[in-house]
């Protein structure tokens, strides 16, 4: 086979162009159609409380104008009524109390959808942000390991984890909505009294929309290019202040170094932000000018045409009250619009991330891995190097790992034992070769399948910060609810004795992250995670220097047991100690990423090779 050309898969650059800005937009629909599939009901029920919202201040307004118009009138009465009574028996007030009432009920259905409005849209929020995380947590969960290994992955990721919990653009489209709603009320208001005082609203507004957009697209350029320089602010604060890294830090005295690090970064990150503010603060009092002197033109007209009489004093009220709460709201709009856009920019880190698809996944016609496997694993010229790297970490294996054989792999560090172990997994694809089980290649078969058959546990085991019992069960964590498995699971490791002194047994919450928990040692853990592997009860068991913190006799006494139970199965460990892997069936020596030797103990040490040469430095280290 071929070797399989790297896809280029990651953006490289943000969007920098207007009309890459414009094309980002794109991302808004599918975004609200998160938000509907998060919850229909309140988002139907938000965005018609906006909408209700967007017609009560110019409802407000056109009353306020029709009372002072009413009020007007009623001083120009003749006989004028001398007191409450006589108004009262005219009725001449009675329009002017109906008015009153109606803005006063207008006034309490205002504050009333607002807060209504107010409860929708956190629960909205809430709603969308779970849904959103998920939908993340479920996709990245989908995608290859070695996308996990890319640091260009990992700065996107980063982006889109911070857009997840993210639901202000939900707010600023619905809010736009409801501007656009009350504008239109107020345009066809002010185009009926004079169309040119709409013209002088958007000459004044104009230099300020195309000021914000110009800002808040360097804004997210910035933030783009400075993603890994903010992982890295994560990564150093976390350092310096996680029970994980406490000791060594404390021991070595890197207290002052991470700290001086830290600072040094978030210094650069906000004199950036600081050079944006000041310009973008300059610029904006200047466009703010253009929009005050429109703004002061048009109320010179309406001043005007108060004094000419060719307007009301309610006219006077209405109009200057629209215009000006016109302007805000189209202020409004139009920097919310630049900030959307904005904001779209930051969905597209979202949405790419989405569009990522892995590469190792099941074929449309996928089987099911054997039961019981029958003949074995069959490697032919297999070879692989890892993304971004011209170095092979392993290249032309030819062997077989029969149906039943427990094989141990030895070799110095790098010489591909653990890139072995993955691709025998399918956590990686061959770039060259192929590998077989039963005859057919292992791309054939369904991937879930597949890698539920197989119990992997690696020597940078994961500690969950979780109870005993659980971080057993997380070997088959469907079984999770199944008690006599995990002791069973935990009897066969040796970890029930770990368990059997911890306060409150499998319940025990382990590990110092949460409260209660109780820390376990390195050996302890070991057996603790061992046990997963037994958990699983899999075809294939791998250990892969899972007992590098046990002693010699303890690890020893692992293997034995380990060599014992997997006894019909197919299994793979790899140790350092030659004490351990001489009681596999047979041992392969890697070298450089290559198949140096294989065979049983005995065989190898009369051929006199390599692994003779690390037994008799080993051996000599126990003398």
């Amino acid at each position: 086979m071929t070797e399989r050309p790297m896809p280029a898969r990651l953006d490289k650059e943000p969007p920098r162009t207007f009309r890459d800005r414009w094309i980002a937009m794109r991302n808004i629909p599918p975004f609200l159609k998160m938000a509907w599939d998060a919850s229909p009901g309140l988002m139907s029920a938000s965005l018609a409380l906006r909408l209700m919202r967007a017609l009560i201040p110019v409802a407000m307004l056109w009353i306020g104008k029709l009372i002072i118009d009413e009020i007007l009138r009623l001083i120009g009465l003749q006989p004028h009524p001398a007191d409450f009574a006589a108004w009262r028996d005219s009725g001449e007030a009675d329009w002017l109390f109906w008015l009153v009432l109606a803005e006063f009920g207008l006034g309490v259905l205002a504050d009333l959808l607002g807060r209504l409005g107010g409860l929708v849209e956190s629960l909205l929020s809430e709603r969308m942000s779970m849904a959103t995380s998920l939908r993340l947590m479920e996709h990245a969960a989908r995608l290859d390991l070695e996308d996990f290994e890319d640091a260009a992955f990992q700065d996107k990721l980063e982006r889109a984890r911070q857009q997840a919990g993210s639901t202000g653009l939900i707010w600023q489209v619905f809010g736009q909505l409801q501007n656009l709603l009350s504008i239109t009320a107020f345009s066809g208001a002010l185009i009926a009294y004079n169309p040119w005082l709409m013209a002088l609203m958007g000459l004044s507004l104009v230099p300020a929309f195309l000021g914000e957009a110009w800002f808040n697209a360097r804004k997210y350029d910035l933030d783009y290019q400075r993603t890994q320089e903010r992982r890295e602010m994560n990564y150093v604060r976390q350092t310096g202040s996680s029970a994980e890294t406490a000791k060594e830090v404390k021991i070595f005295g890197l207290n002052d170094f991470l700290i001086d690090r830290y600072r040094t970064l978030a210094l650069k990150f906000y004199a950036a932000n600081r050079r944006i503010a000041r310009q973008r603060a300059a610029w904006g009092a200047l466009f703010e000018s253009f929009g005050a002197m429109g703004y002061y033109l048009a109320y010179a007209w309406i001043i005007f045409g108060a004094l000419t009489g060719t307007l009301t004093l309610g006219d006077l009220t209405f109009l200057s009250g629209a215009f000006q709460r016109m302007k805000s709201q189209l202020e409004t709009m139009l920097t919310s619009f630049s900030a959307t856009a904005s904001q779209a920019m930051y969905l597209e880190d979202l949405f790419s991330f989405f569009r990522i698809q892995p590469e190792i996944d099941s074929p449309a016609q996928a089987v099911a891995p054997p039961r019981p496997i029958r003949e074995g694993f069959v490697f032919e010229n297999v070879g692989f190097h890892y993304p971004g790297s011209e170095r092979w970490a392993v290249r032309g294996l030819d062997f077989t790992l029969k149906a039943g054989e427990t094989m141990a792999l030895v070799g110095e560090n790098g010489a591909g034992k653990t890139t072995l172990v993955k691709l025998l997994a399918r956590l990686y694809d061959p770039d060259e070769g192929r590998i077989l089980l039963d005859g057919r290649d292992l791309r054939d078969y369904d991937l879930d399948a597949l890698r539920g058959s197989m119990g992997v546990i690696f020597q940078d085991f994961v500690r969950y910060n979780l109870t005993a019992g659980e971080n057993i069960a997380v070997g088959r964590i469907e079984a999770r609810g199944d008690q006599a498995r995990i002791e069973q699971a935990a009897a066969r490791s040796g970890a029930d004795e770990v368990i059997r002194r911890l306060p409150k047994g499998y319940g025990q919450m382990v590990g110092k992250r949460f409260r209660n928990g109780v820390e376990l040692s390195g050996g302890e853990w070991q057996k603790i995670a061992i046990s997963r592997a037994y958990m699983r009860e899999a075809e294939v068991l791998i250990l892969d220097e899972p007992t590098a913190a046990l002693d010699a006799r303890s690890e020893y006494e692992v293997f034995k047991r380990f060599k014992e139970l997997s006894a019909g199965k197919t299994s793979v460990l790899i140790s350092h100690r030659f004490s351990s892997v001489r009681m596999a069936d047979r041992i392969m020596v890697l070298g450089g990423g290559r198949v140096e030797d294989l065979g049983t103990h005995e065989e190898l040490l009369g051929r006199k090779g390599r692994y003779a040469e690390l037994f008799e430095l080993q051996a000599a280290g126990y003398r």
